[in-house]
């Protein structure tokens, strides 16, 4: 039987933005085993209610529990927002949320803190609590960005009606004159080339994905679950077209996943395996 440190981490978002974590991971943690699960088909999380997203996190830890995972990462700040403090009384493993690390992050670099998210995290206001319970003082505005995720999983990354999308979001908190930039969606890295270019170079830029590989990283030490043992092969599924994953996904993991397609099942927390598609 596998030992417990040996098991794979889980990991989970509605798309291909958990790949900014995953990314991570193989940086920071290479000797670690990892699920990734994309809910695709369920596409975008961001405006969704609160109810839906709570059934759908549920939906996954049960599956991913029945997977044996030793940890789950929450690469989906949607989920981290509205869903976290609930499920993590109702699990006996690990679960973590991108918020807090962005969060912590951001107090570190600014006092004028920008947060660019889905519609469903900036009207929680889970990144401004979370900031100004580490530091009242801190100035924060969080502003929805709808058409990111839709932009991203349709691999427009680089368009000039992007271009034009981000310009729009992005003036508010220009004209604030905010000194920092959160990543309030896990998507929204892949789009970094585009919004760099629109902000001035003393903006800072902070990626919870970062940060919060850093949070599990020391979660794993604690509990005496890091892998010692060469990793497994990453393991990949969807809920959505395998194929539009594969080819979406390559340009950032830089080689063709095998994928696997999972049905859940509503309003059953069953989730059933296809045939893998290479």
């Amino acid at each position: 039987m596998m030992k417990k440190s040996n098991l794979r981490i889980g990991l989970f978002d509605s798309g291909v933005g958990g790949i900014t974590v995953l990314r991570e991971v193989y940086r920071q943690m290479p000797s670690e085993s990892l699920l990734y699960f994309a809910d695709s088909a369920r596409l975008p999380y961001g405006t969704r209610s609160p109810e839906e997203i709570l059934r759908f996190v549920r939906e996954i830890l049960d599956w991913m529990c029945k997977q044996d995972v030793k940890m789950v990462i929450m690469a989906c700040n949607t989920s981290s927002a509205l869903a976290l403090e609930t499920v993590r009384k109702e699990y006996d493993i690990p679960i973590l949320g991108v918020i807090l690390s962005g969060a912590k992050a951001a107090v570190k670099q600014g006092q004028r803190i920008g947060v660019i998210a889905t519609p469903a995290t900036a009207k929680s206001h889970a990144y401004r609590q979370a900031i100004q319970e580490i530091n009242h003082q801190t100035q924060v505005w969080e502003i929805p960005c709808p058409d990111f995720v839709h932009l991203i999983e349709q691999n427009q990354l680089y368009t000039d009606y992007t271009n034009q999308v981000a310009q729009k979001y992005l003036k508010p908190l220009l004209q604030k004159n905010i000194d920092t930039l959160v990543y309030g969606c896990t998507h929204y890295r892949h789009l970094e080339k585009t919004i760099c270019s629109l902000l001035p170079d003393s903006v800072k830029i902070i990626d919870p994905a970062e940060h919060i590989v850093v949070a599990a990283e020391k979660e794993l030490s604690l509990l005496g679950l890091k892998n010692n043992q060469f990793p497994l092969p990453t393991r990949f599924c969807v809920s959505g077209p395998p194929q539009q994953f594969i080819n979406l996904s390559r340009q950032w993991l830089g080689y063709y996943p095998q994928v696997e397609q999972i049905h859940a099942k509503e309003p059953s927390t069953q989730m059933m395996a296809l045939n893998p598609i290479d």
